[in-house]
């Protein structure tokens, strides 16, 4: 199920959010203060590909770092992103075949807002239930 899921995810939702991930990982690199921006806007854009399976827990080992980048992060590119996931996730909603693709765009808002110190999981993993 998981499968036909990010299949379906894929083709009406997933690779366009995924490349305005993309877009800002690579405008994050640009300049080398916030390539760990960059870095974040990689790893959520290919969780952004193929979410259904997946999970966000929070790090143990996040500190204040965190904190101050992701108040950067939510200026720089989060607002933008978060907006992407809105308006992706009320089309989707529309219908009722995309109702479970809506609701897992709404899952993606708060990762796309405060991306550090956050750690992308298997479903399967131990840390996905704590």
């Amino acid at each position: 199920m998981r499968t036909i899921l990010n299949i379906i995810w894929l083709i009406f939702a997933g690779l366009w959010l995924a490349l305005g991930y993309f877009l800002a990982g690579i405008v994050c690199c640009v300049l080398i203060i916030t390539i760990p921006f960059g870095i974040a806007a990689f790893r959520i854009g290919a969780y952004a590909l193929w979410p259904f399976g997946k999970t966000v827990v929070r790090r143990g080992d996040a500190g204040v770092m965190s904190a101050i980048g992701n108040v950067i992060w939510f200026f720089v590119a989060g607002l933008w992103l978060a907006i992407g996931h809105v308006v992706t996730g009320i089309a989707l909603c529309v219908t009722i075949i995309g109702i479970p693709l809506g609701l897992a765009n709404f899952k993606l808002i708060p990762v796309s807002l405060v991306p550090l110190g956050r750690e992308i999981v298997s479903t399967d993993d131990p840390r996905a239930f704590a």
